[in-house]
């Protein structure tokens, strides 16, 4: 199987680079990109669908922490970290994303997919129209940034959507920034500091999960040089350039404004949505 990795290569490299720009600039860990890419690796090198599903979530998850670890280190010295959220997110993400990371293989992947294809959809439609504010000073009334004041709910709500996010985002592979900044946002937290919250979120999800993962068994079918649910050859090719771009991301992050970013953001959100929803046809 690893005589096919050469002529596969490209379309690995191709994913770390997108993904660790991704990582800096929306927040994310680059597992949407690192997923797919990696589940059709997995399949052309003759991989049964469920074993390449389940390798590409651990392999993704393995390429976050360093990617998530290289974006938050820009995004914390650059003040972008809300500290108050981390540490009160933190307990409860860290206990929903061990449990899901060790309930993943028993779990069908098709409903939560679809959930979460209609959510991304809906808060994308909903962000490209201004309609939620986020970003702005008050709602509808375009303002800058740094003027959002955060309106987030009572700590025990809180403690839920944290553990709903990590719950999700372990299973489907992916860092906090594709939920973590929508909701974020929602509670008008400023863009650029949601982003920078996210990435350091991501690493919450990706480092445990990670752990669980390299514990399961090897799947059925996995390429050689597996580890639990973790291609490390997979991880080899696309690590090193996501550490690489993501500094980057946080830079070109930096030079946009919190309008144009959330734009980004909303375009991020209804491709992810598309590409969810065609999982579940194709």
């Amino acid at each position: 199987m690893l005589s096919d990795l050469p002529a596969l290569l490209p379309a690995l490299l191709g994913a770390g680079v997108l993904a660790g720009l991704l990582a800096g600039l929306l927040g994310i860990g680059g597992g949407l990109i690192i997923v797919p890419v990696l589940f059709e690796v997995f399949l052309l090198q003759g991989v049964p669908k469920a074993s390449a599903m389940l390798l590409a979530t651990g392999t993704s998850l393995a390429v976050i922490v360093p990617t998530a670890m290289s974006s938050s280190l820009s995004h914390w010295r650059r003040g972008n970290v809300d500290g108050a959220i981390l540490f009160r997110w933190f307990p409860a993400m860290l206990a929903a994303v061990v449990f899901g990371a060790w309930l993943a293989p028993s779990l069908p992947a098709e409903p939560l997919i679809g959930l979460f294809a209609v959510f991304a959809l809906s808060l994308g439609f909903l962000k490209l129209s201004g309609g939620d504010g986020a970003g702005d000073g008050k709602l509808g009334v375009e303002g800058p940034d740094e003027e959002n004041i955060p309106m987030l709910p009572a700590a025990y709500l809180q403690l839920g959507i944290a553990a709903a996010i990590g719950f999700v985002c372990v299973l489907l592979g992916v860092g906090a920034g594709t939920l973590g900044v929508a909701v974020m946002t929602l509670f008008h937290v400023p863009m650029h500091r949601a982003v920078g919250t996210a990435a350091v979120l991501g690493l919450v999800i990706a480092a445990p999960g990670v752990l669980v993962a390299l514990c399961h068994v090897v799947p059925a079918g996995a390429p050689v040089y597996s580890i639990g649910h973790v291609s490390v050859p997979g991880f080899l090719s696309i690590a090193p350039l996501a550490i690489l771009m993501a500094p980057l991301g946080v830079r070109i992050g930096a030079a946009l404004s919190a309008r144009r970013l959330q734009q980004l953001f909303a375009g991020f959100l209804l491709a992810v949505g598309l590409r969810m929803l065609s999982r579940l046809f194709l």
